[in-house]
């Protein structure tokens, strides 16, 4: 079994559960490469979770193949993020599950690179500048982070996402509600 290749967007997705073991061949390229894609991407094409390898995401076969996206694009394209990255992280790198629309998160004018569920260590030592992103971003947090991280529960109805700024390292929250 080869080792699982790297993404840029999604430099872990075994540990965030995106990417699972598997020795299912898969459906576009007919490989059993030990790895599937635990998800399934936006296409019109049914039963393709646990079907696609990460080295068909990575090439952009899955995506050309069978239409399919991983990540939706909107929010990245509403950010003003270059075409070319927003090509990469919706064609060519794995999403993550979540309750609503997941929301891809981006600073220093690129797309930021998806850790997972954020733990509790995370929510206690955010930074300033990641605790005014979130208020940024989720002005309708009654409280605001002190009151959130003072109730956050991970794996809980409440989801927080950890995204990290591939430039000057600053986290960035995602936040989804069950």
């Amino acid at each position: 079994m080869p080792p699982l290749l790297r993404f840029r967007y999604h430099p872990d997705p075994l540990a965030t559960g995106a990417i699972v073991a598997s020795n299912k061949p898969c459906v576009c390229c007919g490989q059993a490469r030990g790895f599937l894609y635990a998800l399934a991407p936006y296409s019109v094409h049914d039963d393709l979770a646990e079907a696609i390898c990460p080295w068909c995401i990575a090439d952009g076969a899955a995506e050309a193949k069978y239409a399919a996206s991983f990540v939706d694009d909107y929010p990245l394209l509403q950010a003003g993020l270059p075409l070319a990255v927003v090509n990469e992280v919706c064609g060519r790198t794995p999403g993550y599950p979540s309750w609503q629309q997941e929301v891809w998160q981006h600073h220093c004018g690129d797309a930021c690179a998806f850790h997972g569920e954020a733990g509790l260590a995370d929510v206690e030592s955010a930074s300033a500048a990641s605790i005014a992103l979130f208020a940024q971003d989720y002005p309708f947090w009654r409280g605001g982070w002190a009151a959130f991280a003072a109730s956050y529960v991970p794996g809980g109805s409440v989801a927080l996402y950890r995204f990290v700024c591939l430039h000057c390292g600053v986290t960035r929250f995602g936040l989804d509600l069950a």
